[in-house]
This record gives structure tokens, sequence and C-alpha cells, in this order.
């Protein structure tokens, strides 16, 4: 089953683009990376997701109900962190959370155990006021006010930002956790690392249009893999002229260095008459194959 499932979703500002005929599948269970630069389109999807937009055209289902007629009863099933979070500044941490989750069925008694799961986890002070936080501590509220009714679709965009190094190691800890119980996450990130580390598949979106949709290991398998070559000569560059598949090739005195996607047999058969001293294979990662579709 597809938890969310769009069709040429299309949504203008005006004459501005939002993002154009974007059509993609998350199943049940998965952990979807959706990446690209800010203004490529990933919060306007999210947003048009959410019903907080409406689209110029086209269609969108979340959890097989239309996302504009079922648009509240999909949303009670959903949890939501914003890049950006704001709140009533003299509410206590605690008082919101209980505000927040009087929207969800769910009984008060399970609903404070996993405020306080998720507090302790996260080290967040439950009655400050929200005017005392720090931007990464109204973060935390805002994951804890995400996930406080165990949703069964995770929506998240760009939510590491303001977040310490140890609190972000403990909220991927978390959402795999959740994910392990049943929830399927939709990461929204232009943090690359992140969503390699975390996410099954990926969409790439540029310019308002996805241009990829593929498995985060296939991806990363059916790229360009980075050579270097430690060499005990200075390999003359007309040796590489005639092999295929070779690109970004660099050679100093003593290495050489390319990106090479092909056959691995073949091209090892082909350097294996170098004077090498040492070869090191590396598979790329996200990041440069982000780049390779952008630039």
């Amino acid at each position: 089953m597809n938890v969310i499932e769009t069709k040429k979703l299309t949504k203008y500002y005006g004459k501005s683009r939002g993002i154009i005929d974007v059509t993609m599948s998350i199943e049940e269970g998965e952990i979807f990376g959706f990446i690209g630069p800010n203004g490529a389109g990933k919060s306007t999807t999210i947003r048009t997701l959410l019903g907080l937009i409406y689209p110029t055209s086209g269609s969108a289902k979340i959890f097989g109900k239309d996302i504009i007629e079922s648009g509240p009863e999909i949303r009670k099933e959903i949890g939501y962190l914003p890049s950006e979070v704001f709140y009533y500044d003299d509410m206590k941490v605690i008082d919101l959370l209980n505000y927040s989750a009087g929207f969800y069925n769910k009984s008060p008694q399970a609903i404070n155990k996993k405020i306080k799961e998720l507090a302790d986890l996260l080290d967040l002070e439950l009655k400050k006021k929200i005017d005392d936080l720090s931007y990464g501590n109204k973060k935390k509220v805002g994951i804890v006010q995400g996930l406080l009714h165990e949703p069964k679709l995770i929506i998240l965009d760009e939510p590491t930002g303001g977040l310490d190094p140890l609190i972000q190691q403990k909220f991927f800890y978390l959402l795999k956790e959740e994910n392990e119980k049943g929830a399927s996450i939709l990461f929204s990130s232009h943090i690359l690392s992140e969503v390699q580390r975390l996410c099954d598949k990926v969409a790439i979106i540029k310019e308002g249009k996805i241009i990829r949709v593929q498995k985060v290991s296939e991806l990363l398998e059916n790229n360009y893999k980075r050579f270097k070559l430690d060499t005990a000569t200075k390999v003359d560059k007309k040796f590489f002229a005639n092999i295929k598949g070779i690109k970004d090739l660099s050679i100093s005195e003593a290495s050489v260095n390319f990106l090479y996607r092909g056959q691995i047999n073949e091209i090892t058969q082909k350097i294996a008459s170098l004077d090498l001293n040492n070869i090191l294979i590396e598979d790329p990662n996200l990041e440069e194959i982000f780049l390779h579709y952008y630039q």
C-alpha cells in the first residue's frame, strides 16, 4: 500500500513556479528522502500534501484518501515538523503539548506517557516557558508535538536545524524506532549525509520537478565510483584516452584520481598493467551524486 501517492501535482503562486507535475509514491513503512536545495519545491510539496495550500492542478492521496476531500481526517494520523517552529511565547512547554494533544483521539494517560518519554530522551524541560527556550529547544518541542500522538505518517521538513550533534543522534534513533513500530516517514532535507544515513529511497527535486526517484542503495551502486591509484612513476594521460566511462581524471607525479562508471572488471584489468603501489575504490556519497544531477 502507498501511504502517499501524487500524480502531476502542480502549484503556481500567480505566475511564479512552485512545483510542476510532481509524481511519486511512498510505500507503507518506508523512510523516504526528499532532497533539493532551498527553493527547489520541497516545502511547497509538503504544504500541499498537508492541505496548508491548495494545488493548482494534479492530485494527491494519503492513506488512499484524497488530500482535499479528506484533509481533516488524514491530518489526525500525521505528525509534522516544519523547518521553522513558532509558538505562543507565554505558554509553558507542557501546556502547549497538552493543548496540541487535544486534537487527537488518544487517552490522556497514553499522551502523558509519550510526552514524558520523548522529553526525557531529548532532554527537554517541560515546565519552562516557550519564550525562555533557545532555538534548538524550541525545535525539540516541535519534535515532541509531532510525535506525541504516535502518527502513522511522519513528515519532516528540514528537521535538524538548531539541534546539536548529540540531539541529532538521539532524534535519528527516535525516528528509526518509530519506523520499526510501523510509521512511514517523509524526510525532506538538503543535508545529504542525513538522507543517506536514514532513508530507504530518495526523490531528487530540481526547479519544481522530480528528476530522479530511486532506492538509495541502487543510486549509490549504479553511479560513478572514485578510483585513487598510488603509482611508482607518473602515468601518461594517453593511457586513459580510449577508456570509456572515465571523467574528472587527475594525474600527478605519483597518483591518479578519476571517477568511473562501467564494469569494474574491465577497468581493473586495464589499470593492472600500470606500476601500482596501491589502489583504492570508493563508492560515491549522496552529495556527489546530487551535485552530478544539479551540475
